[in-house]
């Protein structure tokens, strides 16, 4: 169907439309989860959509179900407008991928988009047209749970990863019965969320708006995503749901967005919390004229448009444009053709294709973040004696924040290192509980190390301590753990240790102590199997971080692309008083932005410009600067190296960051192979947003520095002259 036919259809459509199915079109309530129709918590679902009263279902679970709540919408209503039925699919619906964030330490798009891609296959086979993701809230703040859900510091990374699932997810036909439409959230600023406290308030600049938390948004408008859900947070001092400069400035108007811009679970109703609203009359008109086109759960757009619209507060215009909006949405998903789903091809569990997907994933998202001595790869042979203990080792609650109600378990630790270590004598003692502090076991998981000749230690956060509504004050290793790790550690076996979480730790208090780390993050549905390749060395260690590991919770904020401050801290001049630094704490966090290791080793070669003049006039006219930078494997090993691109502009009217990356290639080598790395850099990469309102930027003339290595401490630099 073209453009054209959707434009007549839905003109047609809203012609026979009554007000109340017009504002029923725009409300979206919630679902049981597994309860069919008839149940007691389904009954104003149901009447809703019998009445044509409702536009859209969330929590439908199951292409029985999906299709009986459809069947009533489509056969029963007056005009038989079908429902859109909407989940919460954020990294896998049966397969269950590892966690966003885990998935940014991969430095590969592809990864997340091989998640979107079987996400999108499982879920739209059992009645799910929309996920509720990707979430692309670029976050300074590992105090914030949903770091665990987004991925992670840095607006470049964010938005290449915002694409790549976007695309993942639709693919080039949102008809297809293995595509669902994707929803870019949170719109916008939530990862700025004072104290990392979810919901809270964000007070940001244009500048830093439109620098730091916009890119991600707008590259997943440019790749077509269908919608994008407003944020919880206020915007210095006005609601997200509220906030007509984002919603319909920038979005709807700037950037061309036809889409559907839908509430998050009661945002709307929240504005009154908020004090944004005296009533639900006003949060309704508040929330509809700034540019929100459906409400979920809460129903003030259904209960009070009629009046809103009769006095004047709401126009015709903007009721149609929310309508034919959501009309659009179901029109581009085929849903008036086709609005069931054959129950017979449900996908009802994961297959062996995917299972081995999210195993591929896994371990390329695994961050080798110490390895002294070269204690891993653990012998090929495999150590006479290992000894597996840890909360976690023998655990399958590794597969992260939000995931579905009856997705199988992740495979143990343990259970990976046997299957890989078939001929290896392996011990296992919990030692401690996730959480708690009891102590008792770790005299028999220190016995246990004894015995061993080498140790894998088994560590972290549970799922249920990152996500949404889980931030934490502290981000040391809850309970117990943290004295089981020095038990351990003390024994004098080589000891692994394997952290599993959902954000940042802080390990510095016990890092210190053992030889190797591995940051698993939480891995998904295969995560012991992953876990074993890397330790074993059948899968070569490649991931990044995407997020800076601080030494202390009291160092947060901390991250790669601050602005320098008028007096920075020198690391060759340590003694000096007035510099932006700590008086008790060495500068600079535990592991950077960017860091990891392999089993290999890699040597960079400075790099290469195409040219070292570019005039802001040719810029602006599309020419482009090559960057290009040897790499070469010079270890023993086949191995991935991320190599990476970052910017300094030096002396700007806005200040600037001290580096902002600007390219990054995941590439493998053989021993001694050789590669050019190859970046374009435009007008795009050197410019930045300015304070105005209306949306400026500018590429100035100056000098340029352009970074490269493999983590955000790297030296190596060329300098490009903007005239």
């Amino acid at each position: 169907m073209t453009g054209h036919d959707h434009e007549s259809r839905i003109g047609e459509l809203l012609n026979r439309m009554t007000v109340e199915e017009k504002f029923g079109q725009l409300q979206q309530l919630a679902w049981a989860w597994d309860t069919g129709p008839g149940g007691g918590d389904t009954e104003a679902a149901e009447a809703a959509a019998r009445k044509g009263l409702l536009g859209s279902v969330l929590n439908v679970v199951g292409a029985g179900a999906s299709n009986a709540l459809q069947r009533i919408a489509v056969e029963e209503s007056r005009l038989g407008i079908p429902l859109v039925f909407g989940l919460d699919v954020i990294h896998g619906y049966h397969t269950t991928f590892p966690v966003p964030l885990a998935q940014a330490a991969a430095f590969d798009p592809a990864v997340t988009a091989k998640d979107a891609e079987v996400s999108a296959r499982e879920a739209r086979s059992n009645g799910v047209h929309w996920t509720f993701s990707p979430m692309m809230d670029v976050t300074r703040e590992p105090r914030w749970g949903r770091i665990a859900e987004s991925t992670g510091e840095d607006p470049y990374l964010a938005t290449a990863y915002a694409v790549a699932k976007v695309r993942g997810y639709q693919g080039d036909d949102l008809t297809a019965p293995d595509r669902i439409a994707a929803c870019a959230k949170h719109f916008v600023a939530y990862g700025g969320a004072e104290g990392g406290r979810d919901y809270n308030t964000v007070d940001v600049s244009e500048q830093r708006l439109r620098n730091l938390y916009l890119p991600p948004f707008r590259a997943a408008v440019g790749a077509g995503a269908a919608t994008v859900m407003a944020a919880f947070n206020t915007i210095s001092g006005i609601p997200a749901h509220a906030h007509p400069h984002t919603l319909t400035d920038i979005l709807k108007e700037e950037w061309g967005f036809d889409g559907v811009v839908v509430s998050d679970w009661t945002g709307v109703l929240e504005l009154i919390a908020h004090g944004a609203a005296a009533h639900e009359a006003e949060a309704a008109r508040r929330s509809l004229t700034a540019g929100v086109d459906m409400e979920m759960v809460s129903t003030t757009f259904a209960d009070h448009g009629r009046d809103l619209l009769a006095s004047g507060a709401l126009t015709r215009e903007r009721l149609d444009d929310a309508v034919a909006r959501v009309l659009l949405l179901k029109l581009r998903l085929g849903l008036f053709e086709r609005p069931y789903v054959a129950e017979s091809a449900a996908l009802t569990a994961p297959s062996a294709e995917s299972r081995a997907a999210a195993r591929e994933v896994a371990g390329r998202c695994v961050v080798l973040l110490k390895n002294d001595d070269g204690l891993l790869p653990l012998d090929p042979s495999g150590p006479r004696a290992l000894a597996v203990v840890g909360p976690f080792a023998d655990s399958g609650d590794l597969l992260g924040t939000w995931t579905l109600p009856g997705a199988p378990e992740a495979v143990p630790v343990l259970a990976g290192l046997r299957a890989a270590l078939p001929d290896t004598d392996i011990r296992h003692a919990a030692g401690v509980s996730p959480e708690g502090p009891d102590t008792s076991g770790i005299a028999e998981a220190v016995a246990v190390a004894e015995a061993a000749d080498a140790v894998v230690l088994v560590v972290g956060e549970p799922p249920a301590l990152s996500g949404e509504a889980a931030a934490r004050s502290e981000l040391g290793l809850p309970g117990a753990q943290e004295q089981l790790v020095r038990a351990v550690a003390g024994t004098g076996t080589p000891c692994v240790v394997v952290l599993v979480g959902g954000r940042p730790l802080t390990i510095g208090t016990w890092a210190d102590r053992v030889p190797a780390i591995v940051m698993a993050w939480h891995p998904g549905i295969e995560a012991g199997h992953a876990v074993a390749d890397v330790l074993t060395g059948a899968v070569v260690p490649g991931g990044k971080l995407p997020v800076t590991f601080p030494r202390t919770v009291g160092q947060i904020p901390l991250y790669h692309n601050h602005e320098r401050t008028g007096r920075p801290y020198d690391p060759a001049a340590p003694g000096t008083k007035y510099v932006s630094r700590y008086l008790d704490l060495d500068a600079g966090p535990e592991f950077v932005f960017g860091h990891g290791l392999s089993y290999t080793t890699f040597a960079l070669d400075e790099p290469r410009l195409s040219r070292e003049r570019i005039g802001v006039t040719e810029l602006r006219a599309g020419a482009t600067v090559e960057v290009t930078v040897p790499v070469r494997n010079t270890g023993g090993r086949e191995g991935d190296e991320v190599v990476q691109l970052y910017l300094q502009d030096p002396a700007a009217t806005i200040a600037q960051p001290v580096r902002r990356l600007c390219g990054f290639r995941r590439v493998r080598l053989a021993p001694g192979e050789e590669r050019q790395v190859r970046f374009t850099l435009g007008a795009d990469d050197i410019g930045y947003w300015t304070d105005d309102p209306a949306g400026e930027f500018i590429v100035e003339p100056g000098e340029i520095h352009l970074h490269t290595g493999n983590s955000s401490r790297t030296r190596a630099r060329r300098t490009l002259l903007i005239t």
